[in-house]
């Protein structure tokens, strides 16, 4: 069943049009990925800059949400079009071919694609280099892990990672992070699990004990909603987590170590304002990194004072080394899987 959280008098999916709105402009859908509103992570995060975008500009716009988005995309975006919305932003990776079909079909709408690049005039394609933000947050985690002196760490080098399915677009953060860790010790073990879930809190807090319970002491969660269990599982095991897409520390202050932000807010408010303003960057790929300041670690403002500056120091030195290109921090997208990963 699809849900599109539209009010009665603004559309009707298949049964119309939209009427225009300010400035004459259609309305803006933007396509709720696996996981859900509500997940704390990357929806939540698009959404809120989905939702200023509409505030700013004034045109109307939506979420939508199915029970089963990647199977029924291509439903959706046909659906969204035909309903009259001029602009379609989908969240969900999987969209991507689906998306290219359609973007033919419908000519005069405006579409746009996360994570990846896809081909047509009428599509923007954006891009986050969650492997350098990831990177950073390895190289963090690597330092902390044997470092007794703070609670809850053991004298191992092992820290983990939980994807919510294996794709390309979860391994370029995993990579990323493993990477980074490999940059401070190459010899630390980094554990990879996938929850094959992105809505699965119980599975992830049962994942992350786990990995707890075979020596890990930080775990990285890419897996969305699961991800709310692999932090409550760092809070109820006195152990660390790893927050990703939006500020997460809080979650479990003290238990969240950091996270990888990704400022997916940034670059969908950003599309919305030129949207509507008549300057939609069709066939274009916007891309958001650490020198464009698209990704990187939070504040921590739980867990600064547990944390060695010198620790700090050097995860900074490595994000300068990142920005001056002297680091190359691998892109499964543009590079395929490393040996290393294998």
């Amino acid at each position: 069943m699809l849900k599109f959280a539209i009010k009665a008098s603004v559309v009707a999916i298949g049964l119309g049009t939209v009427p225009a709105t300010a400035a004459d402009v259609a309305p803006a859908a933007l396509i709720i990925a696996q996981g859900g509103l509500g997940d704390g992570s990357w929806n939540d995060t698009a959404n809120a800059g989905f939702m200023a975008g509409i505030e700013n500009t004034g045109i109307e716009g939506r979420p939508i949400e199915s029970k089963d988005v990647a199977a029924q995309g291509e439903e959706i975006m046909r659906r969204a079009a035909s309903g009259g919305f001029g602009l379609v932003i989908s969240l969900e990776w999987i969209h991507g071919e689906a998306m290219e079909r359609v973007a033919e079909d419908y000519a005069d709408t405006n579409w746009v694609i996360m994570n990846q690049t896809r081909q047509g005039d009428n599509i923007a394609s954006v891009l986050f280099s969650e492997h350098e933000g990831s990177f950073l947050a390895g190289a963090l985690a690597a330092q902390v892990t044997t470092d007794t002196s703070i609670s809850g760490i053991n004298e191992e080098a092992i820290i983990g990672v939980i994807g919510g399915r294996k794709s390309p677009g979860i391994d370029k953060f995993i990579v990323g992070y493993i990477q980074g860790a490999e940059a401070i010790d190459p010899d630390v073990e980094v554990k990879v699990a996938y929850a094959e879930s992105f809505g699965d809190p119980a599975k992830g807090q049962q994942m992350a004990q786990a990995m707890f319970d075979e020596g890990a002491d930080i775990v990285f969660q890419v897996a969305g909603g699961t991800g709310i269990g692999i932090i409550e599982a760092a809070r109820a095991a006195g152990r660390y987590a790893i927050g990703v897409d939006t500020d997460q520390d809080g979650m479990a202050p003290g238990n969240v170590l950091t996270s990888m932000v990704k400022r997916v807010d940034v670059a969908v408010e950003r599309i919305v304002n030129s949207y509507a303003a008549g300057e939609f960057p069709g066939g274009e790929t916007m891309l958001f990194g650490l020198a464009q300041e698209g990704v990187a670690l939070s504040e921590m403002k739980h867990t600064m004072d547990i944390i060695p500056a010198s620790y700090i120091a050097r995860v900074e030195e490595l994000k300068a080394d990142v920005i001056a290109g002297n680091i190359d921090v691998w892109d499964v997208f543009e590079q395929g899987y490393p040996d290393f990963f294998k």
